[in-house]
């Protein structure tokens, strides 16, 4: 489970917050917060202000890329459902606690989510959802 750079996935910027990094790429954002980190609806705000920098006037995807563990208020769903321009969430992990947890987040957001294994099949769907929406 990493990132690989290649030509056709370079890093528009790269945001070092307090929880995590956030790297902004053409159409899609990747997320990896730190081991024990708590996302805050105050923290959440920061990742969405970041999205609406890079796509306040086009589709995008979001990926988090869960190498650590870290609790998320589920309340953050209720706001980041409303960012109408956000096609595609996508959740990677190997991790069996990850899994459940996803299928509870799943039901606060209800909007296009899905669970992946491998950081490639998630880039691939929600490249997929950007471009046929």
């Amino acid at each position: 489970m990493r990132i690989e750079q290649s030509k056709n996935k370079i890093v528009v910027r790269e945001y070092h917050l307090e929880t995590g990094i956030v790297q902004v790429y053409d159409d899609y954002m990747v997320a990896i917060f730190e081991e024990g980190a708590t996302l805050s609806l105050e923290r959440a705000y920061q990742i969405i202000g970041i999205a609406e920098i890079h796509f306040r006037e086009k589709n995008f995807g979001y990926i988090s890329l869960r190498k650590n563990s870290y609790a998320i208020d589920p309340t953050v769903y209720s706001y980041i459902r409303e960012i109408e321009n956000l096609k595609a969430f996508a959740v990677v992990s190997i991790k069996e606690i990850d899994m459940h947890n996803f299928k509870i987040e799943k039901l606060f957001y209800k909007n296009p989510m899905k669970f992946f294994i491998e950081y490639e099949n998630a880039l691939a769907w929600v490249k997929r959802r950007v471009r046929n929406k």
